[in-house]
């Protein structure tokens, strides 16, 4: 497969209707996305909180615990590239279903075991492993059929609809666990996340998906290896400058946000004499900010690309500025009000990203530029984690989080050259056809 050519690109300056968001949940295929990542995204959150407690309370050992997120993270790292190839070359909705069935068994599997004393760690780490392998399909699988579902003046607004099921199910998913951790045991939770992937598996049975038209026309025949098709998604991220400077910006951001995930336990226990109580709040906090500016994104009419890149660069900026001043605070009550303000100017990157990729990206190789966005970005979150981490470790953590405050204001500048650059090519690219919906 050759590089796309420019005018395979859809037009980047088209003026988009203007049309709400909100108004896709009222539709039978997005309403039928919507509530089956509702549901998959509290599963996830119970899966976070009750497999790492049941691993701790099976070998009592910390260290086992790291090597379950280390298998949680090699697969999107290794794989994540060879799956772009791969999801470009299949039906997304049925690589989704099957997917979530795949999770379901593996989940499943876990506690059955346990039950009948069959569970070693060995298995245990098969399981966990099987399952970072699907996951990794999902998301990019799910990015990228999501242009085969709304029109694209409402891709920014149907992105940021999705980021709210992950924002909710990062509020009350921690929740539930612990409650059911308590209540009934944490091998028992695990039964409700496998029942959570099933019923988003059902929903997705009923969505039917638009059939892009490089899709309809493409010739099978016509394929190259798979070699030939990595490099053709590789070469249209990396050669591209627009796309280039985008991933840039990303990767930045990733930096700055995982980092700071990480980060804030340590900055509220030294830096804010925080319990855990303290830190819970602090948490909801930042999961508040996130799901309040999910919500009014989605709200809001998409506007052209300049105008969404704007609201890039102006979300970081404020919450890089809010990240410097929270280095310096001891004050909990004001360092919580901050970070109110560091997840709500942080949550209107991806969701905005994510929709100039589905814009501008050709059909035929949205599930390869996702996924190598997406690998770019674990692979500088890991940089991010590793380097403040450090840095926390030997000058203290108000100078890691000025550092990621200034990454975030480097990000903003990243967003500005993005818009140059998107803008310079408005006109370039004649446009895509949008097809009919499906309803």
């Amino acid at each position: 497969m050759t590089r796309a050519l420019p005018n395979d690109r859809p037009d980047v300056s088209e003026e988009p209707s203007g049309t709400s968001g909100w108004g896709l949940l009222k539709t039978r295929n997005f309403a039928l996305l919507f509530w089956g990542q509702m549901t998959s995204q509290v599963g996830d959150s119970l899966n976070r909180v009750a497999l790492l407690w049941f691993v701790y309370q099976l070998t009592g050992s910390a260290m086992k615990m790291v090597v379950i997120g280390l298998l949680q993270t090699i697969p999107p790292l290794v794989l994540g590239p060879l799956i772009g190839v791969y999801l470009d070359r299949v039906d997304k909705k049925s690589v989704m279903i099957k997917v979530d069935l795949a999770r379901t068994f593996l989940v499943l599997m876990i506690p059955v075991l346990y039950a009948i004393g069959e569970l070693s760690l060995e298995r245990l780490y098969v399981a966990v492993f099987l399952l970072a392998i699907v996951s990794t399909v999902f998301g990019p699988a799910l990015s990228s059929s999501v242009p085969q579902i709304v029109r694209r003046d409402q891709l920014t607004s149907a992105n940021a609809l999705l980021q709210t099921t992950t924002n909710v199910g990062l509020l009350i998913g921690p929740l539930i666990s612990g409650i059911g951790i308590a209540l009934v045991g944490s091998q028992n939770v695990l039964y409700v996340n496998a029942a959570t992937f099933f019923v988003s598996a059902l929903c997705l049975v009923g969505i039917r998906l638009r059939p892009m038209p490089k899709e309809m026309a493409a010739d099978e025949s016509a394929r190259g290896s798979w070699k030939q098709e990595l490099m053709a998604g590789i070469r249209f991220v990396c050669f591209d400058q627009s796309m280039l400077v985008l991933m840039l910006a990303a990767a930045l951001y990733s930096l700055a946000a995982s980092a700071f995930a990480f980060m804030l336990p340590v900055f509220a226990e030294q830096n804010l004499s925080a319990g855990a109580l303290e830190l819970g709040i602090l948490w909801s906090a930042l999961g508040a900010g996130m799901l309040a500016t999910s919500t009014w994104l989605a709200s809001l009419a998409q506007g052209d690309l300049t105008r969404r890149f704007t609201l890039i660069f102006r979300s970081m900026v404020v919450g890089g500025l809010a990240m410097c001043g929270l280095s310096v605070l001891t004050a909990p009550l004001v360092a919580g009000a901050l970070i109110l303000i560091i997840g709500g100017s942080t949550a209107l990157f991806m969701p905005i990203v994510w929709g100039v990729l589905q814009e501008v990206t050709p059909a035929p190789l949205l599930g390869r530029v996702f996924t190598t966005f997406s690998t770019g970005s674990m692979a500088s979150a890991m940089a991010g984690m590793a380097g403040f981490g450090w840095a926390a470790d030997t000058m203290g953590p108000h100078v890691s989080l000025l550092g990621i405050g200034l990454v975030l204001l480097v990000t903003a500048c990243a967003a500005a050259l993005s818009s140059r650059q998107f803008r310079r090519l408005a006109g370039v690219y004649r446009p895509q056809p949008a097809g009919e919906l499906a309803v």
